[in-house]
């Protein structure tokens, strides 16, 4: 596979500033509490924006409703599915990240599945079939993808080149946003192809280092102008993909992916700098203590006063019964305690240290 762009001096800025905005952010240490709320916070609004773009109907603060605490609403629940599918796609996505897990066929096929599903879905198999990408007004052909024969040879070239640019060291924001624009032109499954390219390119960046704390949104640049990510997107004049698009010249796409990015990190780095202060430097001993589950638990105290076992649940992609184990655990630890003995249904609030602890920090 073959994809052409050139290096202009527009791009090489993007890259630098995206770099500087990246070391910025990790020179920086933050409150345990208010860097889980910005990890919450970026998964939510990329949840939210990604779906969007796809139509879902839910506002932000229904996406978030939906994903930590379930709620349904009547007549949305295609919407509501969408959501907490995305969320829990970008929750496996960090842990892939994390692994060091290489790109696959396979991967591409349960992250398709994790989106377009959900939980515990198969791998999606590959469309047999043509799709056809209409305009919603008027009908109009916007862009007919590579036929579904061809479709496993251009998943199999696009995994490799991307451990090709791996090995070479091209830019990681430079193979993420290429990686991303690769998958939508080819187009692999019936639908969903858009919400997958954008995660993929996510796994991309915090595979390598480019998680920026997990704090930043890059779905929000192309939700909020829309035509803008769209144009991009049309490399070539010609809505057939054998009629020009496989050979188009694709640097003006990676100057929109690489300057939404730029503004994102630089708008982190800023918000990161902005909330850091002298007494977040040493983090008291009570607070190191906890381990990344029980650090994305406390971010959820950020939005209420009391949680329960499924939002628990749902924040870390845990089973009811691992979620319960570790509740349990984190009350004989003494940094929980039972809200409410009384009721059947159980809500946790902290501790009366721990929520003198976090309200000292996030004042600081």
């Amino acid at each position: 596979m073959n994809l052409r762009y050139t290096f202009t001096s527009a791009i090489v800025r993007e890259l630098m500033q995206i770099e500087a905005a990246r070391q910025a952010v990790q020179l920086t240490v933050l409150p345990p509490a208010v860097a889980e709320a910005l990890r919450q916070n970026a998964r939510l609004r990329a949840t939210h924006y990604s779906t969007r773009i796809e139509g879902n109907r839910l506002t932000l603060a229904e996406a978030e409703q939906a994903v930590l605490q379930g709620r349904r609403f009547p007549s949305r629940e295609r919407d509501v599915r969408e959501v907490q599918n995305y969320y829990r796609a970008l929750q496996q996505v960090e842990a892939w990240a994390a692994s060091g897990a290489a790109i696959s066929e396979e991967l591409i096929r349960k992250l398709h599945a994790l989106v377009f599903i959900g939980a515990r879905a198969r791998p999606t198999p590959y469309r047999d079939g043509q799709n056809v990408i209409r305009e919603a007004a008027t009908g109009a052909i916007v862009y007919l993808p590579p036929q579904a024969a061809d479709v496993p040879r251009l998943m199999a070239d696009l995994i490799a080149w991307i451990a090709a640019a791996e090995r070479d060291e091209l830019p990681t924001p430079v193979i993420a946003g290429l990686a991303h624009y690769q998958f939508v032109t080819v187009h692999p499954f019936f639908d969903g192809n858009g919400r997958t390219a954008r995660a993929l390119a996510t796994l991309i960046l915090y595979k390598h280092g480019y998680d920026l704390g997990r704090f930043y949104s890059l779905e929000e640049v192309y939700a909020v102008d829309l035509p803008a990510y769209y144009a991009a997107l049309q490399t070539h004049p010609h809505h057939n993909y054998y009629e020009g698009r496989a050979e188009a010249d694709l640097t003006g796409w990676l100057a929109y992916f690489l300057d939404g990015m730029a503004a994102v990190f630089g708008s982190v780095a800023a918000e990161v700098r902005a909330r850091a202060g002298d007494a977040i430097n040493v983090e008291p001993a009570e607070l190191l203590r906890l381990d990344r589950r029980a650090r994305l638990a406390l971010g959820l105290f950020t939005h209420q006063e009391t949680i329960a076992s499924p939002e628990v649940s749902r924040a870390l992609g845990l089973s009811p019964r691992a979620t319960c184990d570790l509740l349990v655990a984190w009350v004989a630890e003494g940094w929980l305690e039972v809200a409410d003995p009384a009721r059947k249904s159980r809500r946790y609030r902290l501790s009366a240290e721990y929520r003198r602890l976090i309200g000292a920090l996030s004042a600081g």
